[in-house]
C-alpha cells in the first residue's frame, strides 16, 4: 500500500518574473529569469513522493543536459526512475512561464521528448500497473498513451486519477474508467461548456462529468479551495487565505498529494483536505518543484 505510478511529462521551466503578464504583441521589460525543473508529470511525481508515497515515474526525456538533470533530480527525491526513457531524436521538454507580481502565470510548452512517450512504451511497463495502488495521469503526453494507460489500469483494477491539463476532449469510454477527475475551473468549463463562477456552477459542471461516467469529480478552485462531487453528494473544502508568491505548480502539488493520500486509503474528503493544505503552502514559494511541501509541513 502507498505505491503511486505516475505517467506523464518532464520539462525544464524557464521562468520570467514581470510586473504584469504581457498581452498579445506586447513586450514587458524588467523581469527576473530563473530555471526550475518542471512538467506536470514530474511535479506530481515529486509531490506524491514528498507526501510519503513510493513513486515510479514513466516518462521520456531527451539525451541532453536537461534530461540528465531531470533524472538526477528524480533519483535524489527517491523516485524510481527505471522506466524513464531517454530518446535521441527529440530534445527534453521545456516550458516558458511568465509570473506577475500577484503570482499569476501564463505558460507556453514545447513538449519535445514528451511527445515520444508512446503507447508501446507505456504497455512495456505492465508490471508496474500490477504493483501500484493508484495511477496518476495528466495530458501533456500523447492522448493515445494516456488512453493505453487507463485501459491497462482498468484491466488491473487500479484506481486512476486523471488531471485533465491541458484540457482536451475525453471520450466516455475513458471517463467511465476513472476513479477521480481533477480539472481546475477553466478545464472544467472546457470539458463541459458550463461557465464556472461560484460553487453552485462548479457543481453543475461536475454533475455533467458524473453523467459521462466519472466516479468522483474534484474541481480545484484556486484560492477558494476544491469541490468534490460524486453519487454521495457534494463536499466543499476551503483553502486558507495566504500571501501568494507564485501559483506555478500548485495544481500539480494538489494532484500528487491527493494521489498519495488515496494510495494510503484515506477517505477522499480527507485526502482532498490534505491536498488543499499542500497546494496552499506551495503558492507561498517561487518555482514548481521548489515549492512542493513535504508531508510533515
Amino acid at each position: 500500500m502507498n505505491s503511486i505510478l505516475v505517467i506523464g511529462s518532464s520539462n525544464t521551466d524557464m521562468v520570467i518574473r514581470v510586473p504584469e503578464l504581457p498581452n498579445p504583441g506586447e513586450t514587458v521589460a524588467g523581469g527576473e529569469f530563473e530555471v526550475f525543473g518542471g512538467g506536470k508529470g514530474a511535479n506530481q511525481a515529486i509531490a506524491a513522493r514528498r507526501a510519503g508515497g513510493e513513486v515510479q515515474f514513466i516518462a521520456a526525456v531527451g539525451n541532453d543536459e536537461f534530461g540528465k538533470t531531470a533524472i538526477e533530480t528524480f533519483a535524489a527525491e527517491g523516485i524510481d526512475t527505471s522506466a524513464i526513457h531517454v530518446v535521441d531524436d527529440a530534445p527534453s521538454g521545456v516550458a516558458m512561464i511568465f509570473v506577475n507580481h500577484a503570482g499569476e502565470n501564463c505558460i507556453g510548452v514545447a513538449p519535445g521528448a514528451n511527445a515520444r512517450l508512446t503507447p508501446e512504451i507505456v504497455s512495456s511497463h505492465q508490471n508496474a500497473f500490477g504493483t501500484a495502488d493508484v495511477l496518476l495521469l495528466q495530458l501533456e503526453t500523447p492522448m493515445a498513451s494516456v488512453a493505453a494507460a487507463i485501459e491497462i489500469a482498468a484491466a488491473n483494477d487500479l484506481p486512476v486519477v486523471l488531471n485533465p491539463a491541458p484540457a482536451a476532449y475525453l471520450p466516455e469510454q475513458l471517463l467511465n474508467k476513472l476513479y477521480c477527475l481533477t480539472p481546475n475551473s477553466t478545464e472544467a468549463e472546457a470539458l463541459t461548456g458550463v461557465a464556472i463562477s461560484d460553487e453552485k456552477s462548479a457543481v453543475v459542471a461536475a454533475d455533467v462529468l458524473l453523467g459521462r461516467g466519472v466516479q468522483n469529480v474534484v474541481i480545484t478552485l484556486g484560492g477558494d479551495g476544491a469541490l468534490l462531487h460524486n453519487a454521495d453528494g457534494t463536499h466543499y473544502q476551503a483553502a486558507a487565505s495566504v500571501k501568494v508568491v507564485d501559483t506555478t505548480g500548485a495544481g500539480d502539488t494538489f494532484n500528487g498529494v491527493l494521489a498519495a493520500m488515496i494510495a494510503r486509503r484515506q477517505p477522499l474528503q480527507d485526502a482532498i483536505e490534505t491536498a488543499v493544505k499542500a497546494a496552499t503552502l506551495s503558492v507561498q514559494t517561487a518555482g514548481a518543484i521548489a515549492s512542493i511541501p513535504c508531508l510533515n509541513q
